[in-house]
């Protein structure tokens, strides 16, 4: 009991660290997840194929495990949604290489199978609305997020370019110092900031189901089991009242 509760106490002590750690200097934005969407979840898997799926992969998913949840059948699938000369079921794989990757971008670009179960909807959401020009980087933009992200702005046409927004602090020390406070519209894109902000929840909406597919269905039959343990224990109850009604009396 003991090693238990000092575990608790550790894992609870570092919840703050971690979360402090995530947001990467700023506020994390909020996004609320919806996987019964299905035109959401339609309109972030087209985005993914056309603006995700061409660097990062996701080796852990097949095609045809999402396509239950997105209302659409094998062949629209296989017409709007899947690359030329893929089978349904195949993985969501690239043609560039982790070696190629690295070779490009100064890391292998991560694979997306369960990005939104490690970073979770906020990240995510946060992430990708949050580059901002920067010219001393490579790409020649960075993220208020992710600090000297190796990862080029691919959404930049549609949301527009972004530039970063500062405000000024007092250290301990009483000195002042410009930090970032996030960003805001430097140039227009072909989206309407609304628009933007719809592509962007509709992209992480699918990454999260894609993370876990089947989520929705295990919930059901979860919630069946429940029902069974249920109504098995209430039948045992009375069943043993009646085994042992002789003896108690």
């Amino acid at each position: 009991m003991r090693v238990l509760l000092a575990l608790l106490v550790c894992i609870t002590s570092l919840v703050p660290v971690l979360a402090g750690a995530a947001e990467g200097g700023i506020k994390l934005r909020h996004m609320s997840v919806d996987l019964s969407d299905q035109a959401s979840l339609q309109r972030g898997a087209r985005i993914f194929t056309n603006y995700c799926l061409s660097c990062h992969a996701a080796r852990q998913v097949r095609y045809k495990q999402v396509l239950p949840g997105l209302g659409i059948s094998a062949k629209e699938m296989r017409d709007n949604l899947m690359l030329p000369g893929r089978k349904i079921g195949d993985k969501m794989t690239v043609a560039m290489t982790h070696k190629e990757g690295k070779r490009w971008f100064g890391v292998a670009p991560p694979d997306l199978s369960n990005i939104e179960r490690v970073r979770g909807a906020d990240w995510l959401y946060t992430y990708l609305t949050s580059f901002y020009l920067d010219p001393s980087r490579p790409t020649g933009v960075n993220n208020a997020v992710f600090p000297k992200v190796a990862m080029p702005d691919v959404l930049w046409e549609l949301q527009g370019l972004q530039k970063p927004v500062y405000k000024t602090v007092k250290d301990a020390d009483g000195k002042t110092h410009k930090v970032l406070d996030g960003v805001k519209v430097a140039t227009k894109g072909r989206m309407t900031p609304e628009q933007s902000d719809r592509m962007v929840r509709d992209l992480v909406n699918f990454l999260a189901y894609m993370s876990a597919p089947y989520q929705q269905k295990s919930h059901l039959v979860g919630l069946w089991i429940i029902l069974g343990l249920i109504l098995f224990t209430i039948s045992a109850y009375f069943l043993k009242r009646e085994y042992w009604k002789d003896v108690d009396h």
